[in-house]
């Protein structure tokens, strides 16, 4: 299977740790994220990934190769030139995903033991254009769902932004009194997915974009599930504090 890992962030949260080290490379338990990151992969089955850098990218390349790929197929997506965020990163790695199978993203820079079998499983079962891990935690930004698990749109509390291109469908619509309205549900990216290639037919955008912009140019017409996993450890390292917590948790595990 294969999978691609986000790995070109500055990490500028965590300076001065990573004035000369990339975020990808920050140890947590005194190991890598990015080793941390691939490990959980190999052990759900991934055996294929591709690893975008940017920022202290050749360090991430030698660390690889003194690993020797970790045993198995490893390519780098350089970014050095323009770093092109989620969505840019995964399009220009898109010549990767060849097999037409369904591949994982996910992100360098959480600390989870989410069940990626699960993850895998919950979308072959349903097939939608991608499946998005979701908790129930506080942020600033969450993605909206039904009661049906169906991406309908995203919202930011601390700027009141809200976009919701997904309609109601219209025999819920005529069920609705007037004074009712149609439940959405916030939830919070992972930052770990599972998408069909198919996703690459539904280009919407180019050059430096996210993941989220693509998901919401494209959820009105097409189906994007959640996948929820509250009971899992999930930690963002991208603060000192969180850090902290993560190296905590990893001392008990």
């Amino acid at each position: 299977m294969k999978a691609m890992i986000f790995a070109a962030g500055l990490g500028t949260r965590l300076k001065p740790l990573t004035d000369t080290c990339p975020k990808a490379l920050v140890k947590v338990g005194g190991k890598p994220m990015l080793q941390h990151t691939i490990e959980h992969l190999i052990q759900h089955g991934f055996d294929e990934i591709i690893v975008n850098i940017h920022y202290l990218g050749n360090q991430i390349k030698d660390f690889l190769q003194q690993h020797n790929n970790f045993g198995i197929r490893i390519e780098i997506s350089d970014e050095t030139d323009e770093i092109l965020e989620t969505g840019g990163g995964l399009l220009k790695a898109q010549y990767f995903f060849d097999d037409e199978k369904p591949f994982l993203v996910c992100n360098a820079d959480v600390f989870t033991n989410i069940n990626l079998t699960n993850l895998y499983k919950a979308h072959l079962q349903k097939n939608p254009l991608a499946t998005l891990a979701v908790r129930n935690r506080n942020s600033s930004r969450y993605l909206l769902f039904d009661d049906n698990d169906v991406l309908f749109g995203w919202e930011n509390i601390k700027t009141n932004a809200v976009n919701i291109p997904r309609k109601i469908p219209a025999e819920i619509k005529e069920q609705l009194a007037p004074h009712e309205t149609y439940p959405l549900h916030e939830f919070a990216f992972s930052g770990y997915h599972i998408l069909s290639p198919d996703i690459f037919k539904h280009q919407t955008r180019s050059g430096v974009f996210s993941m989220t912009d693509w998901y919401l140019d494209i959820c009105a017409q097409h189906s994007i599930l959640a996948f929820h996993h509250d009971d899992d450890i999930w930690i963002d390292i991208g603060s000192p504090e969180q850090l902290q917590k993560a190296n905590e948790i990893s001392l008990i595990r």
